[in-house]
């Protein structure tokens, strides 16, 4: 068998084993993935002797992942973020790239190599960073986004660094500053071109391609245009990352967004994992053992002034120091650009082997404590910020970790305070998610257990304990939303029981496919409630009136659908489209329909449903469809509107 099959088969397999592995001690499989690669590579097993073999593969996992970035972020957010994109990041780069560049001349390298180092340092790992911030749930949040601006520039600040490098070496101060401007005006011209493209002719691209309704040629057409908007970047000189970027970001707008996401994400997550590998190769134990107290003195230099450099460039910039400190841990690593640069100088010549080594050891390690970082930097901001919400919300954390078979209600409207009231009337445990931070403060401040966050986020979810619930109630009138809830409650926990509210009943099998056990349309469940009354009082027995209710809701209303509409009926488009309205059909003499049964008519193919017919005083409900119709009939039957003109005219004259 082939070296090359066997090697993969392997890879595979330690990579599946050490996932698993992590997750049961609950670590990131980030780390799995860089262990692995320290265990595959030239140090341990050597399956893989040049991690460059799959430099490629691992580069596109980039790409994929900065795309989904980029359906993150509209041009006009981009916009609105450039004071921190420009603002932040520049000051963070270039002050970070100063504080190390001087203490490179402390350890007597030269000044070339000093600037080097400093900016290969001054670059955070933009894969790591929204890797583990987005598997939280909280990539849309002010200090996750202050993070993002500052990583957006680095990758932006990479270009010219990879056009330096080399001329360094040889070249003259004006070769230089005219490779810069020449690669200037590359990028300017490529970021027009993708940015035209991307909002003329994407959204039409897609719109031919969601008309085929062709699953696979959606997520084809997807996978093409990330390669070709980063292959296009990269012809340019320019990172492909940066075209993946513009792409999603041109495409974020567009609705197609959600669909573009999820059939991207299984390829990006198996690629990032392919790159993270790659990386854990490049350590060397050697290097390690031998140098380890420079390598931990380094690491500890290293989060320290990252982390206070991007404090003090976002306070610079009006946030709160709360925000700065959290940014700064999330971003106190080495990043993957930051061993492409110092390879790139050690191929010129302008820094030493066992320099790159030792910074190599000092950026796997901190990679490797990044995911550790940004779990705790709210905690860590919380303390040196002299903020104590942060210890109080983990208080409640603890209390939430511990919840079992409990209620989780989505949404704190008025439906979701008045169920919260009735839960703790009856003594039943629930905890509550809302996205209104106003309410939620109030709520909290009153005592209540809930959660801010946005209800369709897993981690969010995971957060209110929805593994361990027993009900989970949407209590939101928002049909698209709902469903998302219920596919992402039910990917983590299959046996929680669903009960959604919807505001009427047009959209009800679309709930109870997604997995809801029980829907609740509040007008028809209004009217059910005023009809037992009438009934009650009329003097029906209650159990006959609970049984005619229970018979109502598991037929689904089917007495409730359809109305005849009379002249105060406003036509909109919602009645167009979703309601059913009532129609008799008085049968004459000559009337095609008379002398066929329902059968031949086959009504039901015209989407129209005949509920009863009358005849001669007598009303047959639902007919079966061998009956006859006779001269004099009325046919009682619902159809939407825009039906309802043409099916008489089919039964009156055949037309």
């Amino acid at each position: 068998m082939d070296n090359t099959f066997v090697n993969i088969i392997s890879l595979m397999a330690i990579a599946v084993i050490l996932v698993w592995l992590f997750k049961r001690i609950k670590l990131p499989p980030i780390l799995a993935y860089l262990f692995a690669g320290v265990v595959v590579g030239p140090e341990i097993f050597k399956l893989y002797t040049q991690p460059e073999d799959m430099h490629l593969a691992a580069e596109v996992g980039i790409v994929f992942l900065l795309f989904t970035l980029g359906l993150e972020f509209s041009l006009a957010r981009m916009l609105a973020m450039r004071r921190l994109v420009f603002g932040v990041g520049l000051i963070q780069m270039v002050v970070t790239t100063l504080i190390f560049a001087a203490m490179g001349g402390l350890f007597n390298l030269s000044l070339t190599a000093s600037i080097i180092i400093g900016a290969s340092i001054a670059l955070s790992s933009t894969a790591i960073v929204i890797k583990t911030i987005d598997e939280q749930g909280k990539l849309n949040t002010q200090r996750s986004q202050l993070a993002v601006s500052i990583l957006l520039f680095q990758d932006l600040a990479v270009v010219p660094l990879l056009i330096i490098i080399p001329l360094l070496a040889v070249a003259t101060e004006q070769s230089i500053g005219i490779a810069i401007f020449i690669s200037l005006l590359k990028g300017i011209f490529i970021v027009a071109i993708l940015l035209a493209i991307g909002k003329w002719v994407l959204p039409r691209v897609f719109n031919e391609i969601a008309k085929t309704k062709t699953e696979e040629l959606f997520v084809l057409c997807t996978i093409l245009i990330v390669l070709l908007a980063a292959g296009a970047t990269y012809m340019f000189g320019l990172s492909m990352a940066l075209g993946a970027f513009l792409a999603g970001m041109m495409l974020s707008e567009s609705q197609y967004r959600h669909q573009l996401e999820a059939d991207i994400r299984p390829f990006r997550d198996i690629l990032m994992g392919l790159f993270f590998i790659t990386v854990g190769m490049k350590l060397e134990i050697s290097v390690l053992l031998s140098h380890w107290y420079l390598i931990v003195f380094g690491l500890i230099v290293l989060v320290a002034v990252k982390t206070a450099t991007v404090m003090i460039a976002s306070r610079l910039a009006n946030t709160t120091a709360e925000d700065g400190w959290a940014a700064g841990f999330k971003l106190a690593q080495m990043g993957e650009f930051s061993f492409i640069i110092l390879a790139l100088a050690l191929e010129n010549g302008l820094i030493s082997d066992l320099d790159s080594s030792v910074l190599v050891c000092i950026a796997l390690i901190s990679m490797g404590i990044t995911p550790w970082l940004i779990g705790n930097s709210g905690g860590f901001a919380a303390r040196l910020s002299g903020n104590k919400l942060h210890e109080k919300l983990q208080a409640q954390a603890q209390v939430v970790s511990k919840l079992q078979d409990h209620v989780v209600i989505l949404g704190f409207g008025r439906v979701g305070q008045s169920m919260a009231r009735m839960l703790k009337l009856e003594a039943l445990p629930y905890i509550v998610i809302d996205s209104d931070p106003i309410r939620v403060e109030q709520s909290r401040t009153a005592g209540e257990a809930i959660i801010y966050g946005d209800v369709s986020q897993k981690d969010i979810l995971k957060s209110a304990n929805i593994s361990q619930a027993k009900l989970a109630i949407v209590t939101f009138d928002e049909h698209e939303k709902a469903l998302k809830v219920i596919n992402t409650i039910k990917h983590i926990n299959e046996d929680v029981t669903l009960i959604v509210r919807t505001r009427k009943d047009y959209d009800m099998q679309d709930l109870y496919d997604a997995g809801a056990k029980q829907v609740v349309p509040e007008v028809q469940e209004g009217s059910l409630m005023l009809i037992s009354q009438v009934l009650h009082y009329s003097g029906v027995p209650m159990s006959r009136i609970l049984k005619r209710i229970r018979s109502e809701r598991k037929e689904k209303y089917q007495h409730m659908h359809g109305f005849f509409p009379g002249e105060t009926t406003e036509i909109t488009y919602e009645t167009t489209d979703k309601l059913e309205f009532m129609h008799a059909i008085v049968m004459s003499e000559n009337a095609y329909a008379v002398g066929r049964s329902l059968e031949e008519l086959n009504l039901l193919r015209k989407k129209v449903k005949v509920i009863a017919l009358r005849r001669q005083g007598k009303e047959y409900e639902n007919p079966a469809l061998d009956i006859v119709i006779e001269a004099q009939d009325v046919v009682i039957i619902t159809a939407k509107p825009r039906r309802m003109e043409r099916i008489e005219k089919f039964l009156l004259d055949g037309g």
